[in-house]
């Protein structure tokens, strides 16, 4: 039911999925997680760059736990680009 009405509303904005297989939902979702992935990624790393040079700018001594928050915040963007091969992988 609700894979349906996913594919009627793609349907109805790109009907170009129309004549899509399940090899190419498989590339788009790839596409997709790729790609929510990195802006959720850029969103942290201002978010949290911009608070640890605050934070930065107050205590010197605690740059090094500000560089871990930001690998943090970085690693969303690798876990998309793993489901995404994950995703491939079934492909073929």
């Amino acid at each position: 039911m609700r894979r349906t009405a996913f594919r009627t509303i793609l349907l109805v904005m790109f009907p170009v999925i129309a004549v899509a297989g399940d090899a190419m939902w498989a590339y788009i979702s790839a596409a997709v997680s790729v790609a929510c992935s990195t802006i959720a990624a850029g969103a942290a790393v201002g978010l949290v760059g911009s608070a640890a040079m605050g934070a930065i700018g107050e205590k010197p001594e605690i740059s090094g736990k500000a560089i871990v928050f930001l690998g943090l915040a970085e690693g969303i963007a690798i876990y998309g680009l793993i489901i995404a091969i994950l995703i491939l992988g079934k492909v073929g």
